[in-house]
This record gives structure tokens, sequence and C-alpha cells, in this order.
């Protein structure tokens, strides 16, 4: 079982003078769900090589047992400062693919032609496609094969606007993934914020938040089994 996690290369958030970057928990997380079910992990990026964290996944207040892990495993650390060109990448050879979120994919990857084209390729073989918190903004463009937006008539989930209000970020971010994806067509579902929740739709799984990456995670390994 082979799964490609794609992550940001975007570092900057808007023009506030912070950073922003991939966060740690919604890598992490699902890493290890995967590892632990065997499979085998490839870490990609737009750019390549190691991408930005964002500082605020690293606070203590935000740091879980598993986002420590991750910086403490070298074997991880070592994916994570080679990841390969997004470019470069492609389905076959992979049995699914996710995207952890931070606020950087909303920038990059979710213009990204590379990474369009292969979330519809993968979808086009079934193959599963999961996403959490921002993560689920790279489901903005792709399209099905008859040129229908990937999420319509689907059940999805992200980063809310009632989440991105409560962090502050409304007005900074480029475009409201609640709003984006339900104007493509899907039935976007919620919990409360920050708490875990995450939805599969055939062969569509998205996650909420960084609670729900876990969750997410297990989902997608369903849908392989």
């Amino acid at each position: 079982m082979n799964i490609l996690m794609v992550v940001t290369s975007h570092d900057k958030l808007a023009d506030t003078g912070r950073k922003t970057g991939f966060w740690l928990e919604e890598l992490a997380a699902p890493y290890y769900v995967f590892r632990q079910a065997g499979a085998d992990v490839v870490l990609a990026s737009p750019k390549g090589g190691r991408p930005p964290v964002d500082p605020g996944s690293v606070v203590p207040e935000a740091m879980t047992d598993t986002a420590r892990r991750f910086l403490d495993d070298p074997e991880a650390q070592a994916a994570l400062s080679s990841t390969v060109k997004l470019a470069g990448v492609s389905a076959e050879g992979f049995d699914a693919v996710f995207y952890p979120g931070g606020h950087g994919p909303l920038w990059d990857l979710a213009e990204n032609k590379d990474s369009i084209a292969l979330i519809e390729a993968f979808y086009a073989k079934g193959k599963p496609v999961g996403a959490v918190c921002h993560g689920p903004a790279v489901l903005r463009r792709p399209r099905k094969a008859d040129g229908s937006p990937l999420v319509s008539g689907k059940a999805v989930t992200g980063f809310t606007n009632s989440e991105e209000q409560a962090v502050g970020l409304s007005q900074v971010v480029p475009f409201s993934i609640e709003d984006e994806l339900t104007a493509n067509g899907a039935k976007f579902e919620s919990a409360a914020n920050f708490q875990p929740y995450a939805v599969a739709d055939g062969n569509l799984v998205t996650g909420q938040n960084p609670a729900s990456s876990e969750a997410a995670a297990r989902l997608l390994l369903k849908l392989l089994a």
C-alpha cells in the first residue's frame, strides 16, 4: 500500500507579515495512521525539499503527542526534508492521496495545475482522495470526467467560516473553503468549532480541522480496505 501526502510550499500569510505553511498535527497524525497500517508514505510539495511548517502549529498549546513524536522521529524528519516535487508525481503507483492543511494550501495548492490534475487522476481511477482542515481548499478546481465540479453532490467538510472567524483570519484568507465548496455543489457538513469531524462520500474523504486529522486518515484507510 502506497500513500502520497501533499503539503504546501507557501509560507506567507497574505500581507500580514506573518508566516504560515502546513499544520504539523495534520501531517503527523495521518502519517502515523498510514505507517501503522503498513503503508509506504511519500511526501510531496510544489517546490520539493523541506516545506514550511506553520509556526502556530508548533507552539506548546497546539502540540500533541503525535506532533512531538513526528518532530523527534529521524525517519519522518528525513522524509519531510526531502519532499519530492509535485510536478514529477503521478497517480500511478499510489493507492491514495492525502492533503494536510495549514493556511498555506489556500495560496499554492488550491490553484496548482499539477495538484488539480493529480486529484482528477486519482478520482477518475477510483482511488481515495483525502484532505483535512484547509487541505480541502485543493478541491475547489478539480473536475469530474463530465466537466462538473469534483465535489458536486458530495458530502464534504473543512475548516468552517465560524472557525476562520474564531482565529481572526476571515479577512486575510483569499477565499472561504466552506463557501467555495458549497458554490461548487458540495453538501458542506460540520461539527461545532474545533471538534473532530470527518466524512467519506464515495472515494472522497474530508476532515474539518486539526482535531479531525486522525479520523480522516482512518476513513481513508477504510476505503483502501
